[in-house]
């Protein structure tokens, strides 16, 4: 039902944005005193003086994807500064409980690392009296691959490896497999420990959409949020994938960058340039920029290419959408949560992503998603 438009989307200037970043982080340290008003900003710090209030009141609940909890943490931390009379509760329930919970009528808005499902935008026309549900991407970025390999610092696999160890074809560290991609690396007699995802997560679907499109013959599944291969073990969210990998020996897991924290190392993926692409915002960023709109009308939903040509680009990626009525919003949260999807999809807000480890979404895009949160209604 979704046709594709052919525009190629720029890539950001990612100093720019690194620079802009700091600027941003730093005035979250700032003393603001300032008040909601219609101006609703600070003077004394750039990046929460453009933040617009606009009255918005009362409280924001919202949840789903745990992909974009460290952006939306730092968002409100900065927006609140500025908006003392919202108060924003985000919980990162996954993907397909922040879906379900929007078409329940239980939240504001709905984060999903998936775009919503033909079947699920019509569900939507019973929450949003007069409109319907519609995806707006917020947060990029790049999928990682922790691993624990004790004496392994650096990691080459690819695609076809990845699927065999998560879909329990390669058990050991030392496999053959393994081996030919990191010649000159020790690689110890030592069980794989796959972890994956026990809750429903747009994460799952995107790093499963990689391997269907990449390794298909070895991950032969439909993909999905929930994860379909057998074996293996499982933990909830992003963060219990993360320290499962932190404190497991042999462990491999998923989970955005951001996660990647306390000394998780993370896997180089061989593509078809030259050298294996590493997971970073900046490589994430030139992936994500030749991704083309496949949503009608408001819609802003994304098709990724898992497989760039260009050098460095790093093809396991995400979008985090955020999910919205196009009209019908509920009287009492439409001016918080117009005010404060503003803030995120601001210069300002964006900024903020690349030093917590996003990726910002790609300028081109970004201008239509601000227009598009400006007449919701």
């Amino acid at each position: 039902m979704m046709l594709q438009r052919k525009n190629r989307l720029r890539a950001l200037s990612l100093g720019a944005v690194a620079v802009s970043g700091a600027l941003a982080l730093t005035a979250c340290g700032s003393d603001d005193t300032g008040k909601s008003s219609s101006g609703g900003s600070s003077a004394s710090a750039s990046s929460t003086s453009s933040i617009k209030c606009d009255n918005a009141k009362g409280q924001l609940q919202a949840s789903g994807s745990s992909a974009q909890k460290n952006a939306i943490d730092a968002w409100v931390k900065q927006y609140t500064q500025a908006c003392h009379d919202v108060q924003i509760n985000y919980n990162p329930t996954g993907s397909g409980a922040g879906v379900t919970a929007f078409l329940g009528g239980q939240t504001a808005f709905a984060g999903s690392d998936s775009a919503l499902k033909p079947e699920q935008i019509a569900d939507s026309k019973k929450v949003c009296s007069g409109g319907q549900a519609i995806d707006l991407p917020m947060v990029g970025g790049p999928i990682a691959v922790g691993f624990n390999v004790p004496g392994v610092d650096s990691l080459i696999l690819d695609p076809s490896t990845i699927a065999k160890i998560f879909n329990g074809k390669i058990k050991m560290w030392n496999d053959t497999a393994i081996s030919k991609l990191n010649p000159g690396v020790k690689l110890p007699a030592l069980k794989i420990q796959a972890f994956h995802r026990s809750d429903e997560s747009g994460t799952t679907d995107n790093f499963t959409k990689y391997l269907i499109a990449t390794a298909k013959s070895d991950w032969p599944y439909s993909g999905g949020k929930a994860w379909q291969a057998k074996g293996g073990q499982s933990a909830q969210g992003s963060s219990g994938l993360a320290q499962q990998v932190k404190q497991t020996s042999g462990a491999i897991s998923y989970f955005e960058l951001s996660y990647a924290a306390d000394g998780i190392k993370t896997v180089d993926l061989k593509t078809g340039a030259s050298t294996p692409a590493k997971a970073t915002v900046e490589n994430a960023t030139k992936a994500i920029a030749s991704a083309t709109v496949a949503g009608t009308g408001k819609d802003m939903a994304l098709k990724l290419n898992y497989q760039p040509t260009e050098a460095g680009a790093y093809p396991l990626t995400l979008v985090t959408y955020e999910i919205v009525c196009d009209k019908g919003n509920k009287a009492d949260t439409l001016a918080a949560v117009k005010s404060f999807l503003s803030y995120t999809a601001s210069e300002d807000g964006q900024n903020q992503l690349a030093d917590a480890k996003y990726a910002p979404i790609p300028a081109e895009i970004n201008s239509k998603v601000r227009e598009t949160i400006s007449s919701l209604s």
